[in-house]
């Protein structure tokens, strides 16, 4: 069922006090350094910034005093007033300013906003004012100050920020603030601020030594180090059996090929900015591949195929590159080689809806599998100034395929939000939101309908009737790539990851040496029964090893001494603290594996 449609962030409340708190903190800057020169301050993102150019480099202590006057004038109930005027009256009033000169001759000249953003028409050239300050805006704000809570109004920290974004001038200073509605959503977004920090993948991902990244090797490709390539194989496990059991078919394609694939299946004019360059060899282009899914259409079209085939589903866990800008790289979340939860399903009209739901179930499974209790499922559709450009130029096959995936959705009873003009260009899509376990926002998986592709590519099929038919494509990829999944999983779990996912999940911590021969055999023995077990063997304390262990979030701590070693057992210490006392081998083994085969949350199923 769809839901309520989404409120654009942009038609918000708080974007309204965040717009109208950006204002407040320009007026207080401006007081502190009259000789100040101020340019843009947008609302974003859980807040807002102002961008200045000021005589000195602002200071910690000047944050506070800025803060401490954006308060008194919040406090002070003064009015929001717009006012339409001409270029001549705006150029008068901000004549000191020349930033503000610059973007009004933009505005007068139709070309970009107050903001510097490109316009595709002229608009009116209007300014806010409050209490002593003016600034050249559009709006929206709130109608007076006495609509923002103080409490919940927190200056962040100064970076530095090019004028309109360009090296080449000003270096500016920009300052960030966050607003909310009360002062609780504040402290609840600044707890999670510091959750996050602790939680984030890439100081996580190095401490737990799960991958790096090497400028020889180049930035964007990661390289997994021994615990990630476990992680990586405990997932596609996962998923191999899960897909094996819904009738998926394994298949491999090469890493790269010639251009005529990639001409053929469109991506080239759509996609080009974001593939290597082409390398040439006996006077033939190679790309190396972005995607999977023109080689898994070749794979379909190897061989004719029926309608008691269909539906067709090619899976493949294959490396694909695509060339992200460096400024967009960040840790495993954008990375420029990733390895894909990719499959294609070719099916019929008759057939789409169920194998469409089949998969949506997927994420339902994963989502119980990962604890994941906060979704959106993202219905992005095209829009209809955008064909020919961004989207195939087939209006009817838009509108037709969205209505499928919609009807789908409501007969499976999956609630939605529908977004225009987000689609992939070859069809509509279901993009998948998650928050982890601190409500923090990714963006994960995409399932996709392909109505363009298979007719370039020839595919069909013989119906029933004898006839030849083009099936639809279902491109989808429940577990995202592994980089993307892999960064979640680790601030999704603070990187204590459930047993079956940890890359270690038993270290056993002899008291003293005379008790090594003894760990050895335990971690035999574990090895033999599928444990991920291994002896700490370093010339260390034993408590300095458990710290150890505990820093390394290893679900089971197993120390062994005289005691243990006389009983055949080991004394078992849980990640969180937990001291279990003494427990025989077999009795541990069959306690871990357990949990283990029931991809349990808790150490104890």
């Amino acid at each position: 069922m769809a839901e309520a449609k989404q409120e654009r962030y942009e038609d918000s409340e708080l974007y309204r006090i965040r717009h109208s708190a950006a204002h407040v903190m320009a007026q207080a800057v401006i007081e502190a350094f009259p000789e100040a020169k101020y340019t843009i301050g947008p609302p974003v993102e859980n807040g807002f910034y102002y961008d200045f150019d000021l005589p000195r480099t602002l200071t910690p202590e000047d944050l506070k005093k800025i803060q401490k006057r954006m308060r008194k004038i919040l406090n002070g109930q003064h009015e929001f007033v717009k006012k339409v005027l001409s270029a001549d009256e705006a150029r008068q009033i901000f004549k000191d300013q020349p930033y503000k000169l610059e973007l009004i001759e933009g505005l007068e000249e139709g070309g970009f906003d107050e903001y510097g953003n490109p316009l595709d028409e002229k608009p009116d050239i209007s300014i806010y004012s409050h209490d002593s300050f003016v600034d050249l805006c559009r709006g929206p704000h709130v109608e007076s100050t006495s609509q923002i809570n103080p409490k919940a109004v927190k200056l962040m920290s100064v970076a530095g920020a090019y004028w309109r974004g360009d090296e080449n001038n000003k270096q500016l200073q920009r300052v960030y603030g966050t607003a909310w509605n009360s002062k609780e959503e504040l402290d609840a977004y600044l707890w999670q601020l510091e959750e996050a920090k602790k939680r984030d993948h890439r100081k996580l991902g190095k401490e737990l030594d799960i991958y790096t990244f090497d400028d020889e090797v180049g930035p964007g490709l990661p390289l997994w180090l021994p615990n990630g390539a476990t992680i990586i194989e405990e997932l596609e496990q996962l998923a191999k059996n899960i897909e094996r059991e819904a009738g998926y078919q394994q298949v491999r394609t090469p890493h790269l090929t010639k251009e005529d694939l990639f001409i053929r299946s469109g991506h080239l004019p759509y996609y080009a900015e974001s593939m290597y360059p082409p390398m040439e060899m006996e006077g033939v282009r190679y790309f190396i591949k972005p995607m999977n899914c023109p080689m898994h259409h070749k794979i379909f079209a190897a061989r004719q195929r029926s309608y008691r085939d269909l539906p067709i589903r090619l899976a493949e866990y294959g490396t694909c590159y695509r060339y992200e800008k460096s400024g967009e790289l960040f840790g495993l979340m954008r990375v420029r080689s990733m390895q894909m939860n990719d499959a294609h399903i070719y099916c019929s009209e008759e057939q789409f809806e169920e194998e469409f739901m089949a998969v949506i179930g997927l994420y339902m499974k994963y989502f119980e599998i990962f604890n994941i209790d906060k979704y959106v499922m993202r219905f992005s559709t095209h829009a209809k100034e955008g064909l020919g450009k961004k989207y195939i130029d087939n209006e009817r096959l838009w509108l037709k395929t969205e209505d499928m995936v919609r009807q789908a959705m409501e007969n499976g009873g999956v609630r939605y939000v529908e977004v225009a003009d987000e689609a992939a260009f070859y069809g509509p899509k279901i993009d998948v939101q998650v928050w982890s376990a601190i409500g923090k926002e990714f963006t994960l998986a995409t399932n996709q309908v392909d109505f363009a592709v298979p007719p370039k590519f020839d595919l069909k099929f013989i119906n029933a009737q004898g006839e030849e038919e083009i099936p639809l494509c279902i491109h989808r990829a429940p577990l995202s790539t592994h980089e993307r999944m892999i960064g979640f999983l680790i601030e999704h779990y603070a990187g204590a990851f459930p047993v079956w996912l940890a890359p270690i999940q038993a270290v056993i911590i002899p008291i003293t040496d005379d008790h090594l021969d003894y760990a050895f055999e335990v971690e035999k023995k574990l090895k033999k029964a599928g444990i991920r077990a291994e002896v700490n063997a370093r010339n260390e304390r034993m408590n300095a090893k458990i710290r150890n262990a505990q820093k390394q979030k290893i679900p089971y701590m197993l120390v062994v001494g005289d005691a243990e070693v006389e009983a055949g057992a080991v004394a078992l210490r849980m990640r969180d603290g937990e001291d279990r006392g003494a427990f025989p081998v077999d009795d541990f083994a069959t306690l871990a594996l357990k949990v283990i085969a029931e991809r349990s949350p808790a150490l104890e199923a």
